[in-house]
């Protein structure tokens, strides 16, 4: 059985694809912010997780996943250091004790105080070296791109 030859793409092959330029310029930026929070021993992601729970209060695996477009697996692999660390924690729901919460503790919030600083000055350091007019227009146009329908 002979099998036919595919045409071998690589990404040096395909300057003009939308997807690696993303993923590259989101991968140097998270770079950037994980740098930042490193000496808290948080990822973006984990500061991403523990600022919205801490801003919005408990809230179901499934609704934290949708409000931060992450997966439930993605998710889960986050939270999980951070119950390890103490920094959050699951209760059964109010509403529904079938169903789990995740909440911000104590210690959690403590610690997304000391991180909101780092984040502060990563994000300073951003704005400075892209410019804050093409921030304020990447953040229109990547708000518009996560609303579309591709």
């Amino acid at each position: 059985m002979k099998l036919a030859k595919e045409p071998v793409l690589n990404a040096a092959a395909l300057p003009e694809c939308h997807c690696l330029a993303m993923r590259q310029a989101s991968r140097q930026v998270t770079r950037s912010y994980d740098q930042a929070l490193a000496p808290l021993s948080l990822r973006t992601t984990q500061f991403s997780i523990l600022s919205r729970l801490h801003a919005l209060g408990p809230m179901t695996i499934n609704d934290l996943a949708a409000g931060l477009a992450l997966d439930r697996t993605t998710l889960g692999r986050n939270i999980l250091p951070l119950q390890r660390k103490g920094l959050v924690a699951t209760i059964r729901s109010r509403d529904d004790r079938r169903s789990k919460e995740v909440h911000v503790t104590q210690a959690g919030a403590l610690k997304l105080k000391a991180a909101a600083r780092l984040w502060t000055k990563a994000q300073t350091s951003f704005e400075e070296g892209f410019g804050v007019p093409r921030v304020l227009a990447l953040r229109k146009l990547l708000h518009e791109l996560s609303l579309a329908k591709l």
